[in-house]
């Protein structure tokens, strides 16, 4: 940008050649406000964070490539190296950052207002190549002997490596057809597309069957013979529930039948004692004694000598194999209900 504030720019009718650029006509610096402090030695430029720091003022952090306007400015030499300071405020606090650069060990140093994030790690442990230490390099630069011994090292480990290179290089001569290999990649490529695209549409239609909202793992073998192993129980439905009690209550008869009313008509008295007060409380009854009785017929009149039913009837029958029985003659006559004639004085049927 500096380089182009000087054209297209106004020149005044007193300007004159000789007086030269419209900087020095102006008395300004081409660097405007970036050189305020220039007298003092302090130039502002455009800083980058070099590694990961903690601010000591507000205690956030920075991380590496964040960009600030530093004051820089010259604070000695290493040997002929000048040794650089920059100076810049925290964007987070009213914190400021001072920092140094270390020509010995090819690196910056923090002066003050911060501390370094240490992240270091063992190269080989993350499979890069490991860069040689600095005590190496001076070894290197300083020893004729250790130079020479390094580099028998080295010798030694080319030779070793010198397989693995060469079947490399094997592969990729036998691979220089650009188009097969995008070709393949691509056919890899949507072959996976599909794949994913397959199991992805039957776990969303599992997940919509069963009401999940959770994200289903691959399948592995180890699951299929465990699940092989168990045995399920199928579980009935809500509707199929519903249709089977229904089809129960359909297939009930209205009215109870004589075998079934016998039971719950004897439950309803089982709690009442007759007859001494040393027999027990739960025989049944007889239908005679529930005050049902059979519907006398005008035909059979017979019947009332055979079933006749008086205050001084003792109670003793307590099941129907005990109540007296009708006659072969009046058998056929012989009806039983349990609903009597109300509003008819008539013994028709």
């Amino acid at each position: 940008m500096g380089e182009r504030k000087g054209q297209n720019h106004y020149y005044p009718p007193d300007w004159r050649p000789e007086l030269g650029g419209l900087n020095k006509f102006h008395g300004t610096h081409a660097l405007a406000e970036r050189a305020n402090k220039l007298h003092l030695g302090i130039m502002v430029i455009r800083f980058e964070m070099p590694f990961n720091i903690w601010c000591e003022g507000c205690n956030n952090h920075v991380g590496m490539g964040v960009r600030y306007n530093a004051e820089k400015r010259k604070i000695g030499m290493y040997y002929t190296t000048p040794l650089w300071e920059f100076r810049m405020k925290c964007h987070l606090c009213d914190n400021y950052y001072e920092f140094r650069t270390d020509p010995k060990n090819f690196d910056y140093e923090v002066f003050s207002g911060a501390r370094r994030q240490e992240r270091r790690w063992d190269p080989a442990s993350t499979e890069q190549v490991e860069a040689t230490d600095k005590n190496t390099m001076q070894k290197l630069l300083t020893d004729p002997m250790f130079k020479l011994e390094h580099g028998k090292d080295d010798q030694v480990k080319a030779a070793a490596i010198k397989p693995v290179i060469d079947e490399l290089s094997d592969l990729q001569s036998r691979m220089k057809d650009d188009y097969l290999q995008n070709s393949l990649a691509r056919s890899i490529f949507r072959t996976d597309k599909k794949r994913i695209k397959l199991a992805d549409e039957a776990d969303q239609a599992l997940m919509k069957k069963n009401s999940l909202s959770i994200q289903l793992l691959p399948e592995r073998e180890e699951d299929r013979r465990a699940a092989s192993l168990m045995k399920y129980i199928s579980i009935e439905s809500s509707e199929d529930r519903q249709k089977r009690k229904r089809d129960e209550i359909d297939a009930r008869p209205v009215l109870p039948s004589s075998m079934e009313m016998q039971p719950a008509a004897a439950k309803i008295v089982r709690n009442f004692s007759f007859g001494s007060p040393g027999e027990s409380s739960e025989r049944l009854l007889s239908p005679l004694q529930l005050g049902i009785i059979p519907k006398r017929s005008m035909k059979s009149p017979a019947l009332s000598t055979r079933l006749p039913i008086t205050a001084e009837q003792p109670r003793t029958v307590l099941s129907l194999e005990d109540a007296p029985q009708p006659t072969e003659e009046i058998r056929p006559a012989l009806r039983t209900t349990l609903v009597s004639d109300y509003g008819s004085s008539s013994d028709s049927d």
